[in-house]
């Protein structure tokens, strides 16, 4: 798992505006930090993946790069992940892009809290592709487990990332149980779920700040 929050950085100045309720009032300054975010932690995930050497050729020869070996491809959970699959794709920016429309329905019993509904998904080709699954807010991580394994019916991913701004312990304990291949990248781990299940300090609801009441 990697923590941005780990070491002090400009992540925190965005992440202390992303919680500020008066500065929450702006919505584009919010999804910016998000986007910005995400620019961060798809910075810090392209150091695992792997390159390939090959000459480019520059006005006055020639030059050794590294290219990326293997395609990437996003998979944004609708809506409150948009801003941050922003962030991704500016810094994948051949990637190819997966989206997902799913929410918390509605309860079941105590035990299971509530169900997961999705209603809709599209996706390219995900074989031997690195897949990055993207959400803001990773709380009791039902929603995150199963996405992925509904994109699993497009092909089986070379390697599977998560990426979120604002976790719950609880969150990162279910899928680093249930997903134990997939690497978390993670803005912050707050506190705790609260009994409605959501992430406690957290932010609120991403999806309703970046882009207004449901």
């Amino acid at each position: 798992m990697f923590l941005l929050s780990q070491k002090p950085s400009i992540a925190d100045h965005y992440l202390a505006e992303l919680r500020d309720v008066n500065l929450q009032k702006d919505r584009m300054r919010f999804r910016k930090n998000l986007e910005r975010i995400g620019e961060l932690l798809a910075y810090e995930l392209s150091k695992t993946l792997t390159f390939k050497t090959e000459k480019v050729e520059t006005p006055l020869g020639q030059a050794s790069s590294r290219t990326l070996l293997q395609p990437v491809v996003l998979a944004t959970i609708l809506r409150a992940g948009l801003p941050l699959h922003e962030g991704f794709l500016n810094m994948f920016d051949k990637a190819d892009n997966a989206f997902i429309g799913a929410y918390r329905g509605h309860h079941i019993n105590a035990e299971e809290e509530f169900e997961v509904e999705m209603d809709y998904i599209t996706s390219p080709d995900l074989t031997g592709k690195i897949l990055i699954l993207i959400d803001p807010m990773l709380a009791t991580g039902r929603s995150m487990e199963k996405v992925y394994h509904a994109l699993l019916r497009f092909g089986i991913p070379a390697q599977t990332h998560i990426a979120s701004v604002i976790a719950s312990p609880e969150g990162v304990d279910y899928l680093q149980k249930r997903i134990p291949h997939c690497r978390l990248w993670l803005g912050a781990v707050d506190q705790k779920l609260n009994e409605h299940w959501y992430i406690v300090p957290g932010l609120g609801d991403a999806g309703d700040l970046a882009y207004g009441e449901k």
